[in-house]
């Protein structure tokens, strides 16, 4: 792409205040993606009865709609970012509760709305809207202290985090609850609301353990491998010990035959199979580029929503990131949650298109810490 630098057009102007080193970023994570698609999804797909390019084809599908989004938000001044967020955050709220009602219950939980041709998972959205919603709600409390920003936020957070909970997804509330924890702290959050939060927090989990038999499965499962069926972390750790180094070759490997969630949950595992050590430290390389690239943007930002929100959704980012390459490698407990632009999943793939929109739109240089 070549604009003059007098050019004022809408892309040229976001072509020069974008920060192309995380778009290069992205745009490598994308086409690992379509790469690993490609390599675990068919004999998943033969094995539930589908044929071998099913979830190829859906993927490359839903690639387009991701990749629009996150460019037509990418434009939008962060003024616009905080209009879609709100308007995003209220409905994907709404689909959250719908949830409960008419929601397709799978393993147990209720996560899913059936559309014609889709389904929607409400949470991937309220993760990235609530993010933006919540620096929002933050910086208007420092701005105007008689504003009861905090004291909405908090109602918020709670409401969401009794939803999740509720579904019940414990490790989406988890993610949820770290990064407003992370926004509240930036925003001037008093120590001993730091230490009240820590205390609930490990009462949640100490809660989850005893009350929700699948994180009790899943807990016990990971501290004593051989008190029940680990036979997905046993497959994924085996397939990187079958990779090695330099792996054996794309579409050479044999765990993505036997491994029910390889195109989806496990897919980093069939990438040390198929790749190795050395491209699995490489994606590992490109999401902790991504988040360290944005922090550094906000070095100097002079906005302090934008600081918040841009914060809130990278470390959104990394968190998920790391959770779902920390299960694959058996360092803690298995969570479904998809690995960002390389897991197969509609509604992810739509939703880190959203989230990553509006954290190049925060991340782009603008005059004076402008929010227009």
């Amino acid at each position: 792409m070549k604009f003059a630098r007098i050019d004022q057009s809408l892309v040229a102007r976001w072509w020069w205040t974008v920060d192309r080193w995380s778009l290069a970023a992205l745009g490598m994570l994308i086409g690992f993606g379509v790469v690993m698609s490609l390599a675990a999804s068919p004999p998943v797909a033969e094995r539930i009865g589908y044929d071998g390019l099913h979830f190829v084809r859906r993927h490359l599908a839903m690639l387009p709609l991701a990749i629009g989004l996150m460019f037509a938000v990418s434009l939008q001044p962060p003024r616009t970012i905080r209009r879609i967020a709100l308007i995003g955050f209220g409905i994907s709220l709404v689909l959250l509760a719908l949830t409960f009602v008419i929601g397709a219950e799978i393993k147990g939980a209720r996560r899913w709305i059936n559309f014609p041709g889709l389904s929607l998972q409400p949470s991937e959205f309220v993760k990235p809207t609530f993010a933006v919603v919540a620096a929002w709600l933050f910086s208007e409390q420092k701005l105007h202290p008689r504003f009861p920003g905090n004291l909405i936020c908090v109602a918020l957070f709670l409401l969401v985090i009794a939803m999740l909970i509720k579904q019940p997804d414990i490790g989406m509330a988890a993610v949820v609850a770290a990064v407003w924890f992370a926004q509240f702290f930036m925003a001037g959050m008093r120590l001993y609301w730091v230490a009240a939060g820590a205390i609930a927090g490990l009462a949640g989990l100490v809660g989850a353990y005893m009350y929700l038999p699948h994180v009790r499965v899943r807990v016990d499962h990971f501290l004593d491998p051989s008190a029940g069926d680990s036979y997905q972390v046993n497959r994924s750790i085996e397939a990187f010990t079958n990779g090695g180094l330099w792996g054996r070759g794309p579409g050479e490997g044999t765990v993505k035959d036997v491994l029910p969630d390889a195109h989806a949950d496990f897919v980093f595992a069939v990438a040390g199979e198929e790749f190795g050590v050395v491209v699995c430290l490489a994606i590992v390389g490109l999401f902790a580029f991504i988040v360290l690239r944005g922090f550094s943007r906000m070095s100097q930002e002079g906005s302090l929503f934008v600081l918040l929100a841009a914060t809130g959704l990278l470390v959104q980012f990394g968190l998920q990131a790391a959770i779902n390459m920390a299960s694959s490698l058996h360092l803690i407990p298995t969570k479904g949650m998809t690995l960002p632009f390389l897991s197969y999943g509609g509604s992810s793939m739509l939703a880190l298109g959203l989230g990553m929109g509006m954290m190049l739109a925060l991340t782009r240089r603008r005059l004076g810490g402008s929010e227009l």
